[in-house]
């Protein structure tokens, strides 16, 4: 499951990229940058989630 996730990631990831073609698109500077930032924080909320410890919940307690 995780190659199948990562895989498909990283194809999404080659397709935006893709929009970096000139001929093709038009786009800002500023948009450039909130793309890069988007991504580097989904990537840094990946990070984050395998890094830290998960807490089940157990269902309800008195």
């Amino acid at each position: 499951m995780a190659e199948s996730r990562t895989t498909k990631a990283l194809e999404a990831i080659t397709r935006i990229g893709n929009l970096s073609n000139r001929q093709v698109y038009d786009y800002e500077e500023v948009e450039v940058r909130k793309i890069i930032k988007a991504l580097r924080e989904a990537v840094a909320g990946v990070e984050a989630r395998f890094e830290t410890p998960r807490v089940r919940k157990s269902g309800f307690k008195l």
